[in-house]
């Protein structure tokens, strides 16, 4: 059972890398399970206060996933109308069946948003959804290097205790 645990967990935290950059996944989140299934062994034990902040972090993240693009929106200029627009082309962009629909999304929902709101300025619609734009792969790079953390912890705590399992 312990090696069952060990692969599955290493498959979660082998997708939590490849979630950070696919919508579908939340990348840290499910290298998060991954931890958790290693910590699930016989052999390592169960350290509450590392899997906490793990989680902890992993949640951050997650939530921080959705406001981080129109946070860029509002920094390059952007005003409530291309902040929404990113944050419903960000929802919409999750569930349309596009290759990066996210980062699509993202960058129609802000500029179509600042179109409403002055249809005149397209430079400033086009600043905002670059804004959008960088915030998403702000976003896309925080929950890779969080997702590469958590796979080298898992490694090491493996690695500590390898000859226990095999």
């Amino acid at each position: 059972m312990d090696i069952f645990l060990l692969l599955l967990g290493f498959i979660l935290v082998c997708l939590g890398i490849v979630g950070s950059f696919l919508p579908v996944l939340p990348g840290p989140l499910t290298s998060w399970f991954g931890l958790l299934l290693l910590h699930s062994t016989k052999v390592i034990p169960i350290d509450w206060t590392f899997l906490g902040i793990t989680l902890g972090l992993a949640v951050l993240i997650w939530i921080l996933d959705y406001f981080i693009p129109a946070i860029g929106t509002k920094r390059f200029g952007g005003t409530k109308y291309g902040v929404y627009g990113t944050t419903i082309g960000l929802i919409v962009g999750l569930f349309s069946p596009i290759p990066f629909g996210m980062l699509i999304g993202a960058f129609l929902g802000a500029f179509i948003g600042e179109m409403l709101y002055d249809s005149k300025d397209t430079n400033r619609a086009l600043k905002a959804s670059f804004g959008a734009f960088l915030g998403f792969l702000a976003s896309a790079t925080i929950k890779f290097s969080i997702a590469a953390v958590y796979f080298v912890l898992f490694i090491i705590q493996f690695w500590e205790v390898k000859g226990t399992f095999f």
